[in-house]
């Protein structure tokens, strides 16, 4: 892709198909459809397009109102996208049991994200977004019923693989299913124009609802009436909800695929790692799963065959799940020894003092300087001298506006007082009247406090509460968090 566009919403779909060179068999030639390369990084980003653009062309959808769906988050991301290019509130509905990086994503794209109980499960959600849209009047987007979802996938998913095997063979098509939308779309076009196309539905093998053969229960406008019997929880979120969905359903009763694949959690969970490590592919647990069940296929194909398969989003939407649990954020025994193959930068071995001591920083100071630091000491009980961006100045400001503490902040390298490096005499002044030369300060009735640490543990110990009564400062108290949980992640593991 490449050019100029007039807005974000046109760069989605016309995503690659990647011939995979190390984890095939050499006797067949196997593709995967990155859909991580939509522009929300998965492909329901087509479906949450396709729907809001229908939805707008039937005069069903009106200017500012409130969107609302169910979903496992990769179409609430997608709609998210749609909603804040398009400027229609959003409001997502997702079982608790989610991974949490999909809520703040979504909440980052301005959506609203309502959670149900994870026992209650993807029916619980999709009943509470109905609720939500007959009590509001929201449009209500019904992914898993709604027919402009499979009507995207026919326009350009379906017609992005026929260009892609032109003049080719394509012997085998491969994919999940979610809520049916990719498998309806793209396999109507393929029966009737690549007929020779066997196409092959992959679904987990403890939870093989499909190949059951068991109907699922049904209201009268399509939507599941409670969980199908044989749904059980599994790894891969996005796929196989606790219903079959009517589109899903729809693709079974015309009959649109050739054989149903049982997949096994463990192995998408390898076979996700094994992408990313051998094909340098980063992609979720369905994508493993998916290439799973291509994988099976090729081993049964015919000398020459093209297979392709859905990889249907990113990794990164699986950090907190089970894909990266085993995957450290500390370095291991070997990347120690990497560290300790050279003598400096290292963390068992001292820091080089810092070359610019008290002593040094305090000759910057200036009479001007050391007034403004003590005029800004009396007029204020609770003061930060702070660096803007500095992670530790963050870690305090975070605890002071979680518990509720109103402080004034000096950020020394503001743009405010970079002028005549004014910011750097006030620090000069603040390190002559504490002898310390580190960033943040914090002082409460004019008393010194310490840095980051220093101020957290004064709050553990119950000290700077003593200090804020004593100043008269009203403030929200709350024994239940820990002070040492607003440092950084890569810090707070180390105190």
């Amino acid at each position: 892709m490449s050019g100029r566009f007039a807005n974000i919403l046109e760069t989605v779909g016309r995503t690659p198909a990647v011939r995979i060179n190390r984890l095939a068999p050499a006797h067949v030639n196997l593709y995967v459809k990155i859909e991580a390369f939509n522009p929300m990084g998965s492909v329901k980003d087509r479906l949450a397009l396709g729907i809001i653009e229908d939805a707008e062309r039937r005069g069903a959808l009106r200017p500012g109102q409130t969107v609302v769906e169910a979903t496992s988050g990769n179409t609430g991301i997608g709609l998210a996208m749609v909603c804040a290019q398009k400027g229609y509130p959003l409001v997502v509905v997702m079982a608790e049991n989610f991974s949490v990086e999909r809520r703040r994503m979504m909440r980052f794209l301005g959506a609203k994200v309502v959670l149900t109980p994870a026992a209650l499960k993807g029916s619980g959600m999709m009943a509470k977004a109905a609720e939500l849209a007959e009590k509001h009047g929201w449009f209500l987007c019904r992914q898993f019923e709604n027919e402009a979802n499979p009507d995207m996938h026919t326009r350009t998913t379906a017609e992005e693989i026929l260009a892609a095997f032109e003049g080719e063979r394509l012997d085998y098509w491969v994919t999940g299913y979610g809520t049916g939308g990719t498998l309806k779309g793209v396999a109507r076009v393929l029966r009737q124009r690549r007929p020779e196309t066997k196409i092959i539905v992959c679904e987990p093998d403890n939870s093989q609802m499909l190949g059951s053969g068991i109907a699922q229960s049904r209201t009268p406008d399509g939507a599941p009436s409670g969980s199908h019997p044989l749904f059980r929880p599994h790894l891969m979120q996005g796929w196989s909800p606790d219903f079959i969905p009517k589109l899903t359903e729809d693709a079974v009763a015309g009959q649109l695929f050739d054989r149903i694949i049982p997949i096994n959690g463990g192995e998408a969970l390898r076979l996700s790692r094994e992408l990313a490590r051998r094909e340098g592919i980063f992609v979720g647990i369905t994508g493993g799963a998916t290439l799973s069940g291509a994988l099976e296929v090729c081993n049964s194909a015919p000398q020459g065959a093209n297979v392709l398969c859905m990889l249907p989003d990113t990794a990164e939407r699986y950090l907190s799940t089970p894909l990266f649990a085993d995957i450290p954020a500390d370095m291991n025994d070997e990347e120690w020894a990497i560290s300790r193959s050279t003598s400096n930068v290292r963390f068992d071995v001292p820091a080089t003092p810092p070359t610019q001591q008290p002593a040094a920083v305090a000759q910057l100071a200036t009479p001007a300087a050391a007034e403004f630091v003590e005029k800004t000491l009396a007029d204020n009980a609770v003061v930060l001298f702070a660096l803007e961006w500095c992670e530790f100045c963050w870690a305090v400001r975070r605890m002071f506006a979680h518990f509720g503490i109103p402080y004034v902040s000096v950020d020394l390298d503001s743009v405010a007082l970079q002028e005549d490096n004014r910011g750097g005499r006030i620090r000069a002044a603040l390190t002559a009247r504490t002898s310390v030369a580190t960033i943040p300060q914090v002082f409460v009735g004019g008393e010194l406090i310490g840095g980051a640490t220093d101020t957290l543990e004064a709050w553990k110990q119950d000290k700077l509460q003593k200090l804020l009564d004593a100043r008269g400062v009203s403030y929200q108290r709350d024994s239940s968090v820990d002070p040492y949980s607003f440092l950084p992640n890569w810090l707070a593991k180390r105190t």
